[in-house]
C-alpha cells in the first residue's frame, strides 16, 4: 500500500497576489507564538505603519526560518552572495529630498 500526501488547494486572490512591499521587518514572541510585522519606511517620512502582521507558533516560526535559509542558500547559488548590512543603520532619511 502506497502512502498518499494530502494536497491542499490553495488560492491567491489578486489584491493578495500583488504583495505589500516591506523593507523593515520587526520581529516579536511570547511563550506561545511569534509576531512577524512588516513595515515600509519610506524616504523624508519619520514616520511608519505597519503594512502586514504575521501571527506563527513557535513550531511554524522555526520551518519558516529553515525555508527562508534554504531559498536564500539557492538565491545564492544562482546569483551571488547576498551582501549583508545588518549593521548598518536603519535609514529613516534616504538621500536629498527632490522637488517635482
Amino acid at each position: 500500500m502506497k502512502d498518499q500526501q494530502e494536497q491542499i488547494n490553495i488560492e491567491l486572490d489578486e489584491k493578495t497576489a500583488e504583495g505589500i512591499y516591506s523593507n523593515l521587518a520587526i520581529i516579536n514572541h511570547s511563550a506561545s507564538e511569534f509576531v512577524l510585522d512588516f513595515v515600509s519606511i519610506m524616504p523624508g517620512v519619520p514616520k511608519a505603519k505597519v503594512k502586514s502582521r504575521i501571527v506563527l507558533t513557535p513550531q511554524h516560526a522555526k520551518r519558516l526560518l529553515k525555508a527562508i535559509g534554504d531559498n536564500i542558500h539557492r538565491f545564492e547559488m544562482a546569483h551571488g552572495e547576498i551582501k549583508d548590512t545588518e549593521h548598518a543603520p536603519i535609514p529613516l532619511n534616504f538621500g536629498p529630498a527632490g522637488q517635482a
